[in-house]
């Protein structure tokens, strides 16, 4: 399996908008750590695709730049938070992603919205180029209903297309529950419940690799920026550590599940 080193930003639209002035100051401080050209290019992102994003999050992080990208020759759907994890972010979530929307039609008017589980409600079979989850798998595992999710996106997913998932890397020296329970997943458990789904492996990356992430925090992958749980206490060693050891897998459709 062919390990990628960051993948050089080529696409000077997709630059325009990752500099561009409708990203929040908090996000963009963040490039460093997230690296959005790199990644998005190494998912293989274009601006005629259909694109959806799982759970876009309270802070729209990679919302802000994947919708306006995405706004004149391609599709953005954003599958919002349903089911039963943390009602009240999922409630957030909504009213950032919604209100976004409304008060900036001219970036966001042409955002479709769905919601996941549920996402074949919305969303018709095959008719997705690119499916991105960012930190969301942990989740998924903790609530039961991970199956249920794969299944919703080899669906929605054309054969041949991408899948891309970064999540936050596990020990494999700490038992796997424990782990699960701050936030961290075992890579090779990943490739393989994504490969149970139809799914194959064609390339990872270490570009959010984080050698400095010890994962064995009182808060869990939750101590450390940009939650920092711990507020004050033992912050500014926190900071040094920066965020989490990532992994970025890139997967395609291949099967059926």
């Amino acid at each position: 399996m062919p390990l990628v080193g960051p993948t050089a930003a080529t696409d000077a639209d997709l630059q325009h908008w990752i500099d561009g002035p409708q990203r929040a100051e908090k996000n963009r401080v963040r490039d460093a750590a997230r690296k959005p050209a790199e990644t998005l290019a190494f998912f293989d992102l274009k601006p005629d695709q259909t694109v959806v994003e799982v759970w876009p999050s309270v802070g729209a992080w990679w919302f802000e730049i994947l919708a306006p990208y995405l706004r004149d020759k391609g599709h953005y759907i954003g599958a919002l938070h349903a089911g039963p994890h943390n009602p009240p972010a999922a409630k957030a979530e909504h009213e950032v992603i919604e209100g976004r929307i409304a008060s900036q039609p001219a970036l966001y008017g042409k955002v479709e919205i769905a919601h996941t589980p549920g996402l074949l409600d919305t969303v018709k079979p095959n008719s997705v180029d690119l499916l991105l989850t960012f930190q969301n798998l942990h989740n998924w595992i903790t609530d039961g209903n991970a199956d249920e999710h794969l299944r919703e996106f080899h669906t929605v997913l054309k054969p041949g297309g991408v899948l891309g998932i970064v999540d936050h890397r596990a020990r494999t020296d700490r038992p796997r529950d424990e782990q699960l329970k701050d936030g961290y997943l075992r890579e090779d458990e990943t490739i393989a419940l994504f490969e149970k789904h139809g799914f194959k492996l064609v390339a990872r990356s270490e570009m959010a690799a984080n050698p400095r992430d010890t994962k064995d925090y009182p808060q869990g992958v939750w101590t450390l920026p940009p939650s920092l749980r711990m507020k004050d206490v033992d912050r500014a060693r926190y900071l040094a550590i920066g965020e989490s050891d990532k992994f970025t897998l890139k997967f395609v459709k291949v099967a059926a599940p």
